[in-house]
């Protein structure tokens, strides 16, 4: 991971992924067809990786409201914590091909399946009112999408610093009661260490 975070897609070449791993092009070929193969392997690493932390953070968590927004705070420490990575899902593989398309489908359809699910259990809690939660689900990964992706491509500042506004605003858009948008601003304040004391994992290539 550290070889395309470091070069980006386009600039990483397998010569460079065998002396990172410590390895031969010919061990290489043998797993890999081709440096495409790879890294569509390490998105779904990647994707693997985003996905234990947001179980972890949610099993934390009592009600579905606020494993919902553990989730959301867990994907925001993992774009921060891998920013090389984060940019190339989200800049540098748009228009690379079908493959990376449909991974990328892929991966977003299995986390706002996911935000979907947990809404689910809250409007059966009556946390939040009865709604389309489908297309919450999926308007709230589209913020999260744009948000990562101009702090990627220019942003100042932390990304973890837009987590209190960012989530006042999705919380008030599924009609959360506001004294559970305080909740989450006083939380995130806290950062990730005392929410839950995680920090977002490094992976060598």
């Amino acid at each position: 991971m550290d070889v395309f975070a470091s070069k980006g897609y386009h600039g990483a070449v397998v010569d460079d992924i065998v002396a990172a791993s410590d390895t031969s092009k010919g061990a290489f070929y043998h797993y890999f067809p081709s440096k495409q193969a790879v890294f569509l392997a390490l998105m779904d690493a990647l994707g693997n990786l985003v996905e234990k932390g947001v179980e972890s953070a949610i099993a934390e968590e009592a009600g579905a409201l606020r494993k919902v927004e553990a989730a959301l705070r867990v994907v925001l420490e993992t774009a921060a914590g891998h920013r090389g990575l984060a940019k190339i899902l989200l800049v540098e593989a748009v228009g690379l091909g079908p493959e990376f398309e449909q991974k990328r489908l892929t991966i977003h359809r299995q986390f706002a399946g996911l935000i979907e699910r947990h809404l689910n259990q809250a409007v059966a809690e009556k946390s939040i009112p009865r709604q389309d939660t489908r297309l919450a689900a999926q308007a709230w990964l589209g913020t999260l999408n744009e948000v990562i992706t101009q702090w990627l491509v220019g942003g100042t500042g932390g990304l973890l610093s837009q987590l209190p506004g960012l989530r006042s605003l999705l919380l008030r858009s599924i009609g959360a009661p506001e004294r559970t948008a305080e909740h989450g601003r006083a939380r995130a304040k806290a950062g990730p260490a005392r929410a839950g004391g995680r920090r977002p994992k490094r992976f060598r290539s």
